[in-house]
């Protein structure tokens, strides 16, 4: 048995074992980062995507919402109040748009550091933050709508660790209307990953996309994770 399996191996060829190790490697830093909670939230963002296709009514403009049965006053007081009416967005826009001025980390290790938005050219890919091992964080968006509702405004952070993707969490932020002061939107509360394994520098990718598959913001950045002290 043992001369079969160490024949096998050789004619696997030495590029073979490389490639199993990686696999392996990956595998044990994904075990350690991914969360299954997150499966659980993934399944009840994407549902409706397994019985059927979402598929959202017309798109009508601010103004048009607000006009629409202008004759019942209360409904009318109501809808100005819901959509957040400001005079400078009623010429008819159909299109929302969602302009993020910055993301803060709140984090017990250093508390609060806050990124404006959008990142220069040349600091895309940046190291946001550098976090310990097993320590819990937050991310925190500060954003305005401008023009009309945005509806069923998502968002998904893909994550890699030397070239390998170790973890993706998908969310929904709900939808918005126009309004003069800007939202403050935290994401759920993370735990970073413990052991030898996770400890070092990931690559990551966070994306905004509301139900018409927009995409109102991609930011790519770097974060540590070091060791406890």
């Amino acid at each position: 048995m043992d001369g079969d399996k160490r024949a096998h191996e050789e004619e696997a060829g030495p590029s073979s074992v490389i490639d199993k190790t990686k696999q392996e490697l990956t595998e044990k830093i994904t075990d350690t980062f991914h969360d299954a909670s997150e499966d659980e939230e993934e399944e009840e963002v994407n549902g409706h995507n397994k019985n059927g296709v979402f598929v959202p009514g017309p798109l009508l403009s601010l103004k048009e919402q607000i006009e629409k049965d202008k004759e019942d006053e209360s409904l009318r007081r109501w809808k100005e109040k819901l959509l957040g009416c400001l005079e400078s967005d009623l010429h008819g826009q159909l299109d929302p748009e969602v302009k993020f001025h910055s993301i803060g980390i709140l984090s017990e290790d250093f508390g609060e550091i806050v990124t404006p938005l959008p990142v220069e050219e040349n600091q895309n890919g940046r190291t946001l933050f550098s976090l310990r091992e097993g320590s819990r964080y937050q991310l925190k968006l500060k954003f305005s709508v401008l023009h009309n509702l945005v509806s069923g405004l998502t968002y998904s952070n893909t994550v890699w660790k030397g070239g390998f993707q170790v973890d993706q969490s998908k969310g929904m932020l709900g939808t918005f209307a126009p309004q003069k002061e800007p939202y403050v939107y935290a994401l759920k509360e993370d735990t970073t990953p413990s052991g030898t394994l996770a400890r070092g520098v990931y690559s990551a990718k966070l994306k905004f996309e509301d139900d018409d598959r927009r995409c109102h913001m991609e930011l790519k950045y770097l974060f540590e994770i070091k060791k406890s002290s």
